[in-house]
């Protein structure tokens, strides 16, 4: 089976719909499947639900479609950097699903894992529980968080083999892995892919099962979320 296909839009065709849930690996700017995210956005599909720890900053990741208007609901951690995401906030043009971080990373491992539900304490007796059951056990609440089970997943990796092994750089792993498994489908742009049998079997962070298929990416541009210089003093 061939996973490579040779661009992102081409790697999206037949999977986009209207009103679907889509489940994107990164962290602020580190690890964006930006070529994916660029590649939806102009296909012109809209009502999405993205699952992601947030929406990038203005005009990056996630950020560039809710420019466009594409994006119905976030289901995130943390989205205090993006202006645009505020706005549509604040005027109820955008439905948010405000999920602890730990929580979010666990929803996606559970999908992953096909677990439909779980307990945790994180969130007891604050805004996060309303709506939700809670159990006592052993004199302690816990409330009940649905796993999440994406219809697309879409990540971000260092490095993949021909049969879809990832491999993933440093923190730019971060929410990529458990995003990566949730989905029915999981797409993965790379910076490179090698040969199978190339990698070595202890360095594989996610196994090829759960990709579907594979662009490479490169090159991509160093962005940084915040530039904090100082003034050069004189010699």
């Amino acid at each position: 089976m061939n996973k490579l296909y040779p661009d992102a839009s081409t790697a999206l065709e037949g999977l986009l719909h209207d009103g679907m849930l889509i489940a994107a690996g990164g962290f602020g700017l580190c690890g964006i499947p930006e070529r994916l995210l660029d590649a939806i956005r102009d296909s012109g599909v809209r009502d999405l639900v993205f699952a992601s720890n947030n929406a990038g900053i203005d005009n990056e990741g996630i950020g560039k479609l809710l420019r466009t208007r594409q994006v119905r609901k976030m289901i995130s951690s943390y989205v205090g950097e993006n202006k645009e995401f505020e706005r549509q906030y604040l005027s109820g043009e955008l439905e948010v699903e405000f999920c602890p971080q730990g929580t979010l990373a666990e929803r996606m491992r559970a999908g992953g894992a096909g677990i439909p539900g779980f307990y945790t304490r994180t969130g007891v007796g604050t805004q996060v529980a309303e709506g939700k059951e809670v159990k006592n056990f052993d004199g302690e609440d816990y409330i009940l968080e649905r796993g999440i089970f994406a219809d697309l997943s879409v990540v971000k990796a260092w490095k993949a083999d021909e049969t879809g092994n990832l491999v993933f750089r440093k923190t730019a792993r971060n929410f990529n892995l458990p995003a990566a498994t949730c989905g029915k489908i999981c797409i993965a742009e790379v910076e490179e892919v090698v040969p199978k049998g190339s990698l070595d079997p202890d360095s594989i962070h996610l196994p090829g099962v759960y990709v579907q298929r594979i662009i490479v990416g490169a090159p991509y541009d160093k962005k940084i979320e915040f530039r904090t210089t100082r003034k050069r003093e004189a010699a």
